[in-house]
């Protein structure tokens, strides 16, 4: 079995080059680290409420439900930034080179049609939030503060594909 590389191509099962260089900093690493943090310090703070007096945060599932969701669109820029998405490799495998090449260009492809409809979708759910007024259940905020990360996290995704494969095509 192998362990895709950076870019998706499959290297030894634990390889390291000696000379491997650094990988570049994504800012959604930090940020997935900041959004951990914030559930971790949400969740404490509706336990200890609930221990010591019996009374449950409400804005706490609201803001919980909202990072996890962000937090899942991060995880999946980071995972096509590193080259480890989803991939069922059994038959990839096999493929002579150029038949590996062209199966994860199609595998790119397939990913950005469907997080550029996505996006678009999720920016139409966004402007119909925004023209109602809705609101939140929980806070009273305005529901499309909630909205626009799927839009917007969704062309970041898009943005990571479109480096992926033109890294790919150097």
């Amino acid at each position: 079995m192998s362990v895709p590389g950076p870019l998706g191509e499959p290297s030894p099962e634990g390889a390291e080059p000696a000379s491997a260089a650094p990988r570049p900093f994504h800012f959604e690493e930090a940020l997935a680290a900041l959004i951990m943090a914030l559930l971790c310090l949400i969740t404490f703070g509706n336990v200890l409420a609930r221990y010591f007096t019996n009374i449950s945060f409400a804005f706490t599932e609201e803001f919980s439900v909202f990072l996890v969701v962000v937090m899942t669109f991060i995880g999946a820029a980071t995972a096509f930034t590193r080259g480890h998405h989803l991939a069922l490799g059994f038959l990839v495998e096999r493929l002579p080179p150029r038949g590996r090449s062209a199966q994860r260009v199609f595998a790119i492809l397939c990913a950005l049609a469907m997080f550029g409809i996505l996006a678009w979708w999720g920016g139409l759910m966004w402007w119909d939030d925004y023209g109602s007024g809705l609101t939140s259940p929980g806070l009273g905020l305005p529901q499309w503060w909630y909205t626009a990360a799927v839009p917007l996290l969704s062309l970041l995704i898009v943005w990571r594909l479109l480096q992926l494969l033109f890294a790919r095509r150097r």
